[in-house]
């Protein structure tokens, strides 16, 4: 099991802060990308058509095709532009 978080404006779009996750042995970010993706919807709007979403395993910037693993918690999070 893995604990999905999801911040700021992903957070208010997709109306969850948080939830918990079973995943295949060996997923990537990549794959649970597409799965979250394949709800459709919200999720296929936020997630699909190559939307840039920053993406961390255990509050380290990950890329993805970083490995899963049971217990991991998984942040998505817009960019952050500054100025």
């Amino acid at each position: 099991m893995i604990k999905v978080l999801y911040f700021a404006r992903l957070r208010e779009q997709l109306d969850t802060e948080s939830e918990q996750l079973e995943l295949a042995a060996g997923s990537t970010l990549s794959s649970l990308l597409a799965q979250l993706t394949a709800r459709g919807g919200v999720w296929q709007d936020t997630f699909g058509n190559d939307q840039l979403v920053m993406m961390a395993v255990n509050q380290e910037m990950a890329e993805p095709d970083t490995i899963v693993n049971d217990g991991d918690e998984i942040a998505f999070f817009p960019p952050v532009t500054g100025g």
